[in-house]
């Protein structure tokens, strides 16, 4: 029986969070928001992203100030981003991975049409089934995306031998309402503490995430 990975892409495979945090300060700069360290960034990040801007700036933006703010989010992020690179030992578990005849596919809230190109950049986009961006507004939750993505690989995969692995509570959230497993990485957008409440497996590395993913079933 083959195993599938849905895998999540910023904080995840991609290793993007300096660019991130980077991108994020300029846009709370454009509102009189002070910058965030890191650490800071990844303590009190959340989704959906409005609350977390709230909660970072201490008021809730207008709706002038949220296009401001995502404007300059993205056109930073796009140019930052450029210079980040795979998450350690990615190109390696994406092909052990696919070698042991198990499939994947990357499903983001990074822009779809910003998401594909960037991908074939990193030469991995051969190990997906399908690789599917954010297509409505950059404050939306997965969960949606996630059901649609699953609906879209169709028989291809099976449900209970489904596992997303992604940085964020978010993730599993998804997870949870699309009926599949969840892991959870600490390398990416929230710091082990505020990933272990929403109750599946936590990890330090990809590689052992997959070693959960390879053990549904068993």
């Amino acid at each position: 029986m083959r195993n599938h990975i849905v895998w999540d892409w910023n904080g995840t495979l991609l290793n993007d969070m300096v660019a991130v945090v980077a991108a994020s300060n300029a846009a709370f700069a454009t509102v009189g928001g002070g910058p965030l360290s890191i650490s800071e960034y990844r303590e009190k990040y959340e989704i959906p992203i409005p609350r977390f801007y709230q909660r970072v700036l201490g008021f809730q933006p207008s709706g002038a100030q949220w296009e401001e703010l995502d404007a300059t989010f993205q056109r930073n992020y796009a140019e930052l981003s450029a210079a980040c690179g795979l998450t350690d030992g990615v190109p390696a578990l994406l092909a052990g991975w696919a070698a042991d005849g198990h499939t994947q596919s990357l499903l983001s809230m990074h822009q779809h049409e910003r998401l594909l190109p960037v991908v074939e950049r990193y030469g991995i986009r051969s190990h997906f089934l399908r690789v599917d961006g954010r297509t409505g507004p950059s404050h939306g939750q997965k969960a949606a995306s996630l059901v649609r993505h699953l609906r879209a690989l169709g028989e291809a995969v099976d449900p209970a031998r489904t596992v997303v692995i992604g940085d964020a509570a978010d993730d599993a959230l998804a997870a949870r309402e699309a009926g599949v497993h969840a892991v959870l990485y600490t390398g990416g957008s929230h710091v082990r503490a505020n990933l272990e409440p929403v109750g599946v497996p936590v990890v330090d590395t990809l590689a052992e995430a997959v070693e959960l993913a390879r053990a549904l079933g068993q």
